[in-house]
């Protein structure tokens, strides 16, 4: 395997994807390409988990699948902010760099390169999945509901089907901001509020977004047609991402009549990633039910990526 880290911006370190390439070999698929994952960090766009990123990676190219890591424009462009103390919310000016619509063409960014170097890596392109967990999750459903927009498309300079993801995988995503606004009206712990809204500073620029901002960057409000086939998991004991996010978009989904396939696993806090030992931080980021999302996804993403049987087809 070939592992190579590049950057998606001439003069920036920040913005990078990590590429884990199978070699190819005459015993094994002998010169097909095989298919890949994109994979979206999570981190409430502040900054971007390591725990969501190669071990997830490793685990999608267990599977046998060329697997990319995207490390988008968050807040903090040195590593994973954390916001522990109230008194740091003053200190949160906008960022442009980290607003929307700019993680999102990263992601389209990301695509596009992987595109262009498919040739030489072997890579499927006509059966590129985007993945996320948490913030990369709302990150990558944005871009699997607005990949076809001119906003993709006049950023990066290509025809949209050119980065036209195949499939979607979202861990704990956010999908619903309006109902999230409403939720927050209730009663939340300080760290919650200062968590959210640090959040919506780093995404839209304000704490406070308005309501038209909240559709704009609400995936489950722009489900459509285009938008690919979506695998979907959650705990519904989370509570830093309400599940009903993950629910909201399934039902998105089914009105437009889009596959998906939702599992809500009955326990487990907020990013679990893999929610086994090769993620885990501390004992709580384990759960042996929670941790079946990984085989489950597997599975489904056979039924469309199964290049073993495309191999010998050709």
């Amino acid at each position: 395997m070939k592992v190579e880290k590049v950057y998606l911006y001439e003069n920036r370190k920040d913005v990078s994807l990590t590429c884990y390439i199978w070699d190819d070999s005459r015993e094994m698929l002998n010169g097909k390409a095989r298919p890949a994952v994109l994979i979206c960090p999570g981190g409430a766009y502040l900054g971007c988990s390591d725990r969501e990123g190669e071990p997830i990676a490793l685990r999608f190219a267990s599977m046998g699948y060329h697997a990319f890591v995207l490390r988008y424009s968050v807040y903090d462009e040195g590593g994973a902010f954390v916001l522990e103390d109230p008194a740091m919310l003053g200190s949160l000016l906008p960022k442009k760099i980290c607003q929307y619509p700019n993680p999102m063409i990263e992601v389209g960014m990301a695509m596009k390169f992987i595109h262009e170097m498919s040739d030489s890596w072997l890579v499927d392109t006509k059966r590129i999945a985007v993945c996320g967990f948490s913030a990369g999750a709302h990150n990558a459903a944005m871009f699997s509901t607005q990949w076809q927009t001119k906003i993709i498309s006049d950023a990066l300079g290509v025809d949209a089907e050119y980065v036209r993801p195949a499939a979607c995988i979202l861990g704990y995503t956010l999908s619903d901001y309006t109902f999230l606004s409403e939720y927050l009206k209730g009663e939340l712990s300080p760290e919650l509020q200062l968590l959210y809204a640090g959040y919506n500073i780093s995404y839209t620029g304000t704490a406070v977004p308005t309501g038209d901002i909240l559709d704009k960057i609400s995936p489950a409000k722009n489900v459509s047609s285009f938008t690919p086939p979506t695998f979907l998991w959650a705990t519904s004991e989370d509570n830093l991402v309400p599940v009903q996010n993950s629910i909201r978009m399934a039902h998105a989904l089914a009105d437009q009549k889009v596959p998906f396939e939702i599992h809500i696993f009955e326990k487990g806090p907020h990013g679990m990633a893999l929610a086994t030992q090769a993620s885990a931080g501390h004992a709580g980021d384990m759960n042996s039910d929670a941790a079946k999302w990984v085989d489950l996804c597997d599975k489904w993403l056979e039924k469309r990526f199964a290049f073993i049987e495309n191999a010998k087809d050709e």
